[in-house]
């Protein structure tokens, strides 16, 4: 009886030992984290720093040579049109009388006029693309209310209209420039002794504000004598604004006019919007944070949010600018995290029975979180999010919750 129940309890311990080894050494269910594959919207954007910028400012030079008695404005200050007294000139004799500032006067006059009548047939041409524009946005107006045009067409053709509009704007404020900068180089002119008396060479040049808005920067705030073309103060509205950003010109080749933009951390709550109007045909190099020489090339944004949206922002304030360069409302999606290199291949673990598969796919378009599936997954399809060097084909997983 002892022998048996000694058989028994051996039998027992035996089975005992032999189940633990077996419990130590089965493959134990790897945690991950998993995703299912869906359709949604994406967009590929180029995402840089950038700055804003008034969009026409306009520095205040001398026309002449002479003492300029201080500056009373301040940044910041506003300036009306033709009225504010922004610098007053007095004249130094007899510097303003000899032949060489006269000739230097009526060649300054000459250029002036030049430039107002370029700035007239600019104006002209601008004015011609704009009903051209306006033309081309009715048909496809339209055409649209028939269901003869995409929407496509007839975002182009507000954007084209929209870009008409300000190209003719900026060619009315540089008519305007020009013929103020006319009056100033005349009225110079009869102050450097063309035609002009005793009594005339004595009085002050008064030089007003070119345009209305507010003072950005003073240069010279001090009475001195100033020589022509000395800067001495900048004027501009500081509401009109737009966007300067420099990115990689690897990235300025899938830039095009008329792409959407959005900017944030520019201190508001909400985020704006802007349309891509020009990319500088011109790169530069600028050094990165680790040292690297990098080409760039600016790009600049028209804002389409009304000013009163935008409060707050000024002149030379930083932004983070996302370019959308490729947009569409409904595709096949997974996270970035998703992806790994597997026979000269991109492929991802699809999980089915609990059990992981390597399965090869043809990714399309991405950004920085997610990307487009061309072919290899269906919707619904389960797939493991940053799989590591424990997940492999066949692998036995657990989710992790």
């Amino acid at each position: 009886m002892h022998r048996v129940l000694r058989r028994v309890v051996l039998v027992c311990v035996v089975a005992a030992v032999a189940g633990a080894i077996a419990l130590a050494f089965r493959t134990r269910p790897v945690l991950v984290d998993t995703i299912v594959v869906t359709r949604g919207p994406l967009q590929v954007t180029v995402d840089e720093d950038g700055r804003t910028r008034i969009r026409e400012p306009y520095v205040v030079s001398a026309p002449l040579t002479g003492r300029l008695q201080r500056i009373s404005l301040d940044p910041g200050d506003s300036v009306a049109r033709d009225e504010t007294v922004v610098a007053t000139i007095e004249p130094v004799d007899p510097s303003l009388l000899d032949e060489r500032t006269v000739a230097e006067s009526r060649a300054r006059v000459s250029a002036a006029e030049a430039a107002v009548k370029r700035a007239e047939s600019l104006v002209e041409r601008s004015k011609v693309s704009l009903d051209r524009a306006e033309s081309e946005l009715g048909r496809i107006r339209r055409l649209a209310e028939a269901n003869a045009a995409s929407p496509d067409d007839m975002e182009s053709a507000e954007l084209t209209f929209q870009a008409a509009g300000k190209d003719y704007q900026a060619a009315v404020f540089s008519r305007e420039i020009a013929e103020f900068e006319r009056e100033l180089a005349r009225a110079a002119s009869v102050r450097s002794g063309q035609n002009s008396d005793a009594d005339t060479v004595a009085e002050y040049l008064v030089i007003r504000a070119p345009i209305s808005g507010e003072v950005l920067r003073v240069f010279e705030e001090n009475s001195r004598v100033v020589s022509p073309g000395t800067p001495l103060l900048e004027i501009g509205d500081s509401t009109d604004l737009e966007l300067e950003i420099d990115v990689l010109s690897t990235d300025a080749v899938r830039i095009r006019s008329g792409q959407k933009v959005q900017i944030d951390h520019w201190g508001g709550d909400h985020t704006l919007n802007g349309t891509v109007r020009l990319i500088e045909p011109s790169a530069f190099t600028k050094v990165s944070a680790l040292g690297v020489e990098e080409q760039r090339v600016n790009v600049i944004v028209d804002l389409t949010d009304s000013r009163k949206q935008r409060t707050g922002l000024r002149d030379a304030f930083r932004v983070e600018a996302h370019i959308v360069t490729w947009s569409s409302d409904d595709v096949l999606k997974i996270p970035s995290s998703a992806l790994f290199r597997s026979a000269d291949q991109w492929s991802v673990f699809v999980v089915h029975e609990g059990v992981a598969n390597v399965v090869g796919v043809e990714p399309g378009h991405r950004n920085s979180l997610e990307v487009e599936i061309v072919g290899g997954l269906s919707a619904g399809d389960e797939i493991v999010l940053y799989p590591g060097d424990r997940v492999r084909q066949g692998t036995t997983i657990e989710r992790r919750q």
